[in-house]
């Protein structure tokens, strides 16, 4: 969930959740909600990218644990009943198991019957103010850092063209189409995964402000975000880490998603974090090894330094020839045979 920049319609509204005071002294409520439509086919898979979706709100904030889940469904009148008995509980399984994964549970929600399939949720938690981190705070010469690779809108639509020859010819020449299976799981698990490594590593690195990248792009999230800073702070992105063959693919559409420019949409993507500049490649470090034991948040480890915060006018920007990292998706050959590490030294831009 996010709001504007400088949004204060409501009291307590941070960037990805609200944060109300309570009359309890010292505590806060934090909240957040969150749907969308499917865009995955195996339905259990899209319940635990719905999940993790909305628990990324929570995490953005450095919060690692969640009080209480409600799911948000919408089923199809379109489906027969046979679809639906088969489909909907899968969902909800998936759902359910991402929140158990996040050390929460599912205690109710609302199902409706919809023209589309609809999933989502809203997840609560009632913190201390050390639990949780407000987004404002980048100071000049601190780094930034992406803890999951970009292009899954164009993995997802790669994929559905494979079945449509009229797209498929625009690509093919590209990529191939075992290339474009491999970076379609890679999508899917990457959405999957908790940024909740992520949320608890902001503590221990002492970060200083961050989002989830989800349906504005990497960019319109960080101007969002930049937006909010307390300082004259502007945010300028020169690394573009992806899924491998997604910017190919972007190009050859005649950058019909606007991957490279920073605004193709993500759903459930990482975090983008402001980081003291002495802290940020430590916490790249520990969310490569955090992650290789779970599978990891893209074959390549778990995060990578994309850029710098500098003094300026609250905005972020995309340098004109960014050095886009491909990323290989996890169990393709490329990726076994990448010991590289997660974090690349920071390029002579960044210096």
């Amino acid at each position: 969930m996010s709001f504007p920049p400088h949004c204060d319609v409501f009291p307590g509204v941070g960037m990805d959740c609200c944060v109300i005071p309570l009359r309890h002294g010292g505590l806060s409520l934090v909240q957040t909600t969150d749907f969308f439509y499917p865009l995955v086919e195996d339905p259990y898979m899209m319940g635990r990218i719905a999940c993790a979706n909305v628990l990324s709100d929570l995490y953005a904030m450095g919060i690692t644990e969640c009080d209480n889940m409600l799911m948000l469904l919408s089923v199809s009148q379109k489906m027969n009943d046979k679809d639906r008995e088969r489909v909907m509980p899968l969902m909800i399984q998936g759902f359910r198991d991402a929140a158990e994964e996040g050390g929460t549970s599912v205690t109710g929600g609302q199902t409706v019957i919809n023209p589309w399939i609809i999933v989502g949720g809203v997840a609560s938690v009632v913190c201390q103010p050390n639990e949780f981190i407000m987004p404002d705070g980048a100071v000049p010469g601190d780094v930034l850092v992406l803890t999951k690779p970009l292009g899954t809108q164009v993995a997802v639509n790669a994929h559905q063209w494979l079945d449509q020859p009229e797209r498929w010819n625009k690509i093919k020449l590209v990529v191939t189409k075992e290339e474009v299976k491999e970076a379609y799981q890679e999508a899917m698990f990457s959405m999957a995964t908790l940024n909740r490594t992520a949320a608890g590593l902001m503590h221990k690195f002492q970060a200083h402000a961050a989002t989830d990248v989800t349906g504005f792009g990497l960019l319109g999230h960080a101007n969002n975000l930049a937006a909010q800073q307390r300082n004259e702070v502007a945010f300028v992105i020169h690394n573009l880490p992806i899924i491998a063959k997604m910017t190919a693919i972007s190009k050859a559409c005649g950058n019909l998603f606007n991957l490279v420019q920073g605004t193709s949409a993500e759903t459930s993507g990482g975090l983008l974090v402001c980081l003291p500049r002495e802290q940020a490649a430590k916490f790249c470090s520990e969310m490569k090894s955090q992650s290789s034991g779970a599978g990891g948040q893209g074959a390549a480890g778990g995060a990578w330094i994309i850029g710098i915060v500098e003094k300026g006018d609250r905005r972020a920007r995309i340098i004109d020839k960014p050095r886009i990292i491909e990323v290989p998706p996890r169990g393709s050959q490329a990726a076994n045979q990448d010991n590289s590490s997660t974090s690349p030294a920071p390029s002579p831009n960044l210096s």
